[in-house]
């Protein structure tokens, strides 16, 4: 972790924004604040940099980019909101063509406000985001070899409701990346809507060292128990914690006919998983011209 801290790489992306926060950006480069005598170096391939820079408001043009962009990111990874734009959206938000601030289409660790942000707040912002992504490391590194009996799957509540929508994102970009299609409405969901979903929906979670790593909802409808939104951290996949989600919320439901679950028609891995459980598809229905979702249902023994 020594090497991250001493010489972190950024990249830096323009979302939109007046060009104020980006001269202060530059501004640090340059002899004045001089950030590279620390090591700090503005990269221009996503593969090769650790923390993401991002000034200006998301917009339907512009947030295929950001996604995209952080998804090429290696782990661990650290995204870092500029200015009153990002942070929030600022005087843009209520546009017709704008989604809000960074933090509506990917996770953000680090808000930096401001308008414009000035070098000495983004330099502080940097710095924050080095402790954020040595703790990242830390949880990778102490994470590793932890095996299904570590973790702990409980039903969420109130307070979890920020981090299950941070990690639902993190998941579901795999889903994207197969479709070739940014309108999964798991990455979409803004913290709103998943707040309000929480208030008629049962949210199970798994934790490990602290740190939701899994979950799962389900709702009742008449006699009918609908499960959706598996979600699993990729450093966790393969072991085993998707059918411990599946098998506790089916637990938590309760009494009912039959259990209800669908996925994308491409997402292998989701209906090897539900078919090995005992879910067989009953249906399909088009959801997009490249997605058709796949529900499958299983009788309650």
């Amino acid at each position: 972790m020594s090497a991250f801290k001493k010489s972190p790489w950024v990249i830096h992306y323009d979302a939109s924004s007046c060009n104020g926060c980006d001269i202060e950006v530059l501004a640090c480069l340059m002899p004045n604040f001089d950030v590279e005598r620390f090591g700090i170096i503005n990269t221009g391939n996503p593969k090769h940099a650790d923390i993401f820079l991002v000034t200006g408001s998301v917009n339907v043009q512009n947030a295929p980019v950001v996604r995209n962009i952080y998804a090429q990111m290696p782990e661990p990874k650290v995204v870092v909101a500029i200015g009153i734009c990002g942070t929030s959206g600022g005087i843009f938000r209520e546009c017709y063509n704008v989604l809000g601030g960074i933090d509506t289409v990917i996770p953000v660790d680090v808000y930096v406000p401001g308008c414009a942000a000035r070098p000495e707040a983004i330099i502080d912002g940097v710095v924050r985001a080095l402790d954020v992504l040595e703790m990242k490391r830390h949880f990778m590194l102490n994470s590793a070899g932890a095996d299904i009996g570590a973790f702990i799957i409980n039903r969420a509540n109130q307070n979890d409701i920020p981090e299950i929508l941070a990690l639902q994102k993190i998941a579901y970009r795999s889903q994207a990346e197969i479709y070739g299609d940014d309108s999964v409405p798991a990455l979409g969901q803004t913290l709103d809507q998943i707040t309000a979903e929480f208030e008629k929906t049962i949210f199970i979670k798994a934790v490990v060292n602290g740190k939701i790593i899994g979950s799962i909802r389900g709702r009742i409808e008449g006699d009918v128990a609908h499960i959706s939104r598996v979600v699993v951290h990729p450093y966790f996949q393969g072991k085993g914690l998707g059918t411990r989600l599946i098998k506790q919320v089916e637990q938590e439901l309760g009494d009912v006919r039959v259990f209800e679950a669908f996925t994308g028609h491409q997402s292998a891995q989701n209906l090897h998983l539900y078919g090995k459980l005992g879910y067989r598809e009953v249906r399909t229905e088009p959801f997009t011209s490249t997605v058709n979702w796949v529900y499958l249902q299983k009788e309650r023994k």
